[in-house]
């Protein structure tokens, strides 16, 4: 929706709700506090808007049982879920890129 007021052209988007599953608040809760507002913060500003595009940070996967995207946050990968027609991301699990590898809270696991 684009609106104008005196001169000023604000375009609103909506925006996509993010919820966490008890698993994902579990990774996340085994980083340090600062890791813990980089993951979060890098979230919100890059899933709350149009999380189904792909971008030099966002990706699919290939099919797996953990989601079907990957966000790169640094060395964190988040992997999500999107319900497009009810505008949820839900995010599955968190984890950090070691290498050719995925750690979650410390352990190598396949995805």
């Amino acid at each position: 929706m684009i609106r104008a007021a005196v001169g000023v052209v604000k375009v609103t988007e909506l925006m996509y709700e993010i919820e966490y599953t008890h698993r994902a608040l579990e990774d996340i809760r085994w980083f340090k506090k600062h890791e813990q507002n980089v993951i979060f913060a890098g979230i919100e500003e890059q899933l709350s808007y149009e999380p189904t595009v792909e971008t030099r940070n966002r990706k699919v996967m290939q099919p797996n049982s953990t989601a079907s995207w990957e966000l790169r946050i640094g060395d964190f990968r988040v992997f999500y879920d999107v319900a497009d027609h009810i505008r949820i991301v839900a995010i599955e699990r968190v984890g950090e890129k070691r290498g050719n590898s995925v750690f979650f809270r410390g352990r190598k696991e396949e995805l």
